[in-house]
């Protein structure tokens, strides 16, 4: 078992603070694998099993329990005492009207309360005006290529990893399929299908094979503006008929199952977001093997896809650059402010350099610039734009 180091630190911040923990992600990123982690932490930290309530809402043996009455009166029968006890909760949204009993025990002041769900309409509507600055999202995604690499350590050189990475993604419980690809295949196609039917479908009234090309095209497409007239224009002409209003309905669900991630353009000389087309960018590498092919290895643009995912863990607000003068593939604001990023998969042609180191021409500012590509040499610097072998800093090897 990997420890998901990131997100247990969170964890460790945040534990006995008057808010709640909620931590979402798409499915089988390791939710649940995360709250057992945290379980054996407090238990190391001295915190006895019976102050530790863990309830998976998946699991049938608790299945009385997705009633929101039972599961409120389950848990605080478990509470007897003044003493804090730790109360987690995976997959929470299989309760129907489930806030009404986390806002019940979240005012309990021996209650502190830990929930996981695999929808991002867990922190819509009435629990987020129930709980409105009353909790702190911890967003989870499925491995990073440092966790993974983690996981097989000595096993194999870090370029078969990396091709390995590329290739089956980085869902947890691939770990375990001992690199056979027919497994790994169908264990993916069957987490997709559950996502499109149980995340997706269910909650939109939409059509699951129309869901499965939507996201097809989305995946296939990775990193290119599109708005959802655009979208359904192609996919019509494609001979998949549907609508700009059905597209975008089906985008907020694709998005709020994490199986798609929106980013904004932002305008880099007037500082501001720019609200028409967007960019979309897949949760997972394997997943997108599933739904396009297996023949779709377009390494350039899976490692943009790969370092916005890296980018979303370290630096949370992601945008794309629009400056007078052409785009920056990422602009940051995080925890350090705000950072340029491009990424190239070789710059090693003298006109592609100038070519990438160019688009940060339009940048009138002093904040940091860096050139990400997978040319294994040495750093480089070009009148203070830093050019960085992409594995070592994905890796955590180099900070940027």
């Amino acid at each position: 078992m990997i420890s998901r180091e990131r997100y247990l630190a969170d964890l460790r911040c945040w534990k006995d603070k008057d808010v709640i923990k909620v931590i979402t992600g798409v499915r089988r990123c390791g939710k649940s694998t995360l709250m057992e982690q945290w379980k054996a932490h407090l238990r190391t930290s001295g915190i006895g099993a019976e102050r530790i309530i863990h309830i998976n809402l998946e699991m049938m043996e608790n299945e009385p329990l997705l009633e929101y009455h039972a599961l409120h009166d389950a848990v605080l029968s478990q509470c007897a005492g003044d003493a804090i006890h730790y109360v987690l909760l995976d997959e929470v949204q299989n309760v129907p009207d489930f806030q009404k009993a986390i806002d019940s025990l979240y005012v309990r002041p021996n209650i502190d309360l830990y929930i996981t769900g695999s929808n991002a309409h867990l922190l819509s509507g009435t629990l987020a005006t129930l709980l409105s600055g009353r909790y702190v999202e911890i967003k989870m995604l499925p491995f990073s290529f440092s966790e993974y690499t983690e996981a097989h350590k000595g096993e194999v050189t870090q370029t078969r990893l990396w091709s390995d990475f590329l290739h089956d993604g980085s869902f947890p419980a691939i770990m375990q399929l001992g690199g056979d690809d027919g497994l790994t295949f169908d264990y993916l196609d069957g987490v997709l299908n559950t996502i499109l039917v149980k995340d997706v479908a269910q909650r939109v009234g939409g059509n699951a094979p129309a869901l499965r090309r939507l996201s097809a095209f989305l995946y296939d497409n990775i990193g290119n503006l599109a708005s959802p007239s655009s979208i359904a224009k192609a996919m019509t002409a494609g001979g998949h008929s549907i609508s700009a209003p059905t597209v975008n309905r089906y985008l907020e669900a694709l998005e709020a199952a994490f199986l798609v991630y929106p980013v904004d353009r932002y305008d880099v000389r007037g500082k501001r977001i720019l609200k028409q087309e967007k960019k979309y960018y897949a949760v997972d590498m394997g997943l997108r093997r599933v739904l396009c092919s297996n023949g779709v290895r377009d390494t350039g643009r899976i490692l943009e896809n790969l370092v916005f995912l890296e980018l979303l863990r370290r630096e949370k607000n992601v945008y794309v650059g629009q400056g007078p003068t052409g785009e920056i593939d990422f602009v940051t604001n995080g925890p350090a402010g705000v950072k340029y990023w491009q990424v190239s998969e070789t710059t090693a042609h003298e006109e592609t350099l100038q070519r990438e180191l160019s688009s940060f021409e339009s940048v009138r500012d002093n904040y940091p610039k860096t050139l990400l590509t997978l040319d294994d040499a040495r750093e480089q610097s070009y009148d203070g734009i830093r050019r960085i072998y992409a594995l070592d800093w994905l890796l955590g090897k180099v900070e940027a």
